[in-house]
C-alpha cells in the first residue's frame, strides 16, 4: 500500500490547474484579488523586516514604535478588507 503524503503529486496537480484557472475564465478555488494582494503584502512584510534588521542599531525606541504603528495599521487594514468581503458575500 502506498503511503499517502498531504502533498503528494495529486495534490501538486490541483494547485497548479487551480492557479492556472485563477488567471483564465474558468471557475477556480483561489480568488485572484487575494492571491495578489498577499504577494504584495507578503513583500511589502520582508522589505519592512529586512529594514529593521539592517538598522536596528540605529533605532531609537520612538522609531521602533512608529515602524510597529506601521505594522499593526497594515495588519488591521488587512483583515477589516477580509471581513468586510465575507460581509457582502452573505
Amino acid at each position: 500500500m502506498k503511503k499517502k503524503w498531504f502533498f503528494g503529486w495529486e495534490n501538486i496537480k490541483w494547485l497548479i490547474r487551480e492557479v492556472r484557472d485563477v488567471y483564465s475564465s474558468n471557475p477556480s478555488f483561489f480568488s485572484k484579488k487575494r492571491i495578489e494582494s498577499s504577494i504584495a503584502f507578503i513583500v511589502g512584510q520582508v522589505g519592512m523586516v529586512w529594514f529593521l534588521c539592517e538598522n536596528m542599531a540605529k533605532l531609537s525606541a520612538s522609531d521602533i514604535v512608529l515602524w510597529a504603528g506601521v505594522e499593526f495599521a497594515i495588519a488591521g487594514y488587512i483583515v477589516s478588507q477580509i471581513q468586510k468581503e465575507k460581509k457582502e458575500d452573505e
